[in-house]
């Protein structure tokens, strides 16, 4: 949904999947959104990671799975994504994540889009890959902001939902999704303001400590830590 999220998620399956290009692609990165489209149309396969800037307007040959992991923000939109697969005349698959209290977004996109859809049941045999983007964002302040950024982006996105009857921000389940995220700890935002989340485990770390794995980026942190001391 937001291009911080893809810039996370992005990082984040690089390193968790071998062997597979893994590109990412979303509207702020302009001049080299054509590039990276280019590239990607030229593999023989592989993963994009991208937002609604990909939904329309462009064909990449034999997309076999488009998986959307937020819901879009209008209706029309589901419809353009699911259209980047089976193209001109070939099958192709997509899929939609949703929470149990979003499932009447199904009946919506029927009623709306004549787009009826089947409910997948979920992989009963799956790895837990969250302690290894913890141990990522513990080796490198990169990863550690990244999610952050990502988290917060997220849930402005999700109260800013076009179907807010459906998407309700108040019945999120905010320390589920920090876990979602592998977050060390709850960034401080409006949205969380005065909130309590027993259910979520901030790592003991102190995080002011997690430097950067880029030299340059750390040591302009450190010059900014000392100034601000």
């Amino acid at each position: 949904s937001t291009c911080a999220c893809v810039e996370y998620y992005g990082k984040a399956l690089e390193s968790l999947i071998r062997q597979v290009k893994i590109m990412s692609i979303h509207g702020k990165m302009k001049h080299k959104r054509n590039k990276i489209f280019t590239e990607f149309r030229k593999l023989p396969g592989g993963i994009l990671v991208c937002t609604d800037v990909m939904a329309r307007g462009i064909d990449i040959p034999e997309v076999h799975w488009v998986l959307q992991y937020d819901p879009p923000s209008s209706a029309s939109a589901f419809v353009h994504r699911c259209g980047r697969t089976a193209r001109i005349g070939n099958v192709g698959s997509a899929l939609v994540f949703l929470l149990p209290m979003e499932e009447s977004y199904v009946n919506f996109l029927s009623i709306n889009q004549k787009c009826p859809m089947q409910e997948m049941k979920p992989q009963t045999k799956v790895l837990d890959l969250l302690p290894k983007l913890k141990s990522m964002a513990l080796a490198d302040r990169a990863v550690f902001e990244k999610g952050m950024k990502a988290f917060v982006s997220y849930v402005q996105a999700y109260a800013k939902h076009e179907c807010n009857l459906i998407f309700r921000i108040k019945d999120l389940d905010f320390a589920s999704l920090a876990r979602g995220f592998a977050l060390l700890k709850m960034p401080k935002m409006p949205e969380l303001r005065g909130k309590c989340f027993p259910d979520f485990t901030p790592v003991t770390v102190n995080t002011d400590s997690i430097s950067f794995k880029d030299k340059n980026r750390e040591k302009q942190r450190q010059k900014k830590l000392e100034e601000q001391r």
